[in-house]
């Protein structure tokens, strides 16, 4: 059977529910759970339901504040990081966008100020069958520096 999707170890990405057009990810087969680089996280209620607004960081390490976000908070996880650090983390839920496939996913908020990408992609977000091709990068479209083409 082949795969329906092959990517590789790291994409653009975009998550239109979020106003964002392209944001480089790396693909962790190791991560359960997709994970943004956010800022100035900030909970409210809306419609009885609990929120969060926040500012995106599309490109990590970066001080620039980016786009103005709000997501319906869906639940809290425990993740635990590379280091063994526990952090109970927001989660919301985006349409996300790579090549040609859209995908709805669950993604925590954290600050990802010391990572080389704004956004992990963890495994959950992929269909069962896809393949990670960790030699290749950007298999989707664009290029290291040049997102592809706005569709």
């Amino acid at each position: 059977m082949s795969p329906t999707l092959q990517v590789g170890w790291r994409e653009w990405a975009a998550l239109p529910d979020l106003g964002l057009t392209w944001i480089k990810v790396k693909v962790d087969t190791g991560a359960r759970t997709s994970a943004l680089h956010a800022g100035d996280i900030d909970y409210f209620e809306k419609d009885g339901a609990e929120w969060v607004r926040f500012y995106l960081r599309s490109v990590a390490g970066s001080d620039e504040i980016g786009d103005r976000c709000e997501a319906m908070v869906i639940e809290y996880r425990e993740v635990t990081d590379s280091g063994g650090n526990t952090e109970r983390r927001p989660v919301i839920r985006s349409t996300t966008v790579i090549g040609e496939h859209q995908f709805l996913i669950d993604i925590t908020l954290t600050d990802r100020s010391a990572m080389r990408f704004p956004m992990l992609l963890g495994r959950t977000a992929l269909p069962r069958d896809a393949m990670v091709l960790p030699r290749h990068s950007f298999l989707l479209g664009g290029s290291r520096h040049v997102p592809p083409e706005t569709r």
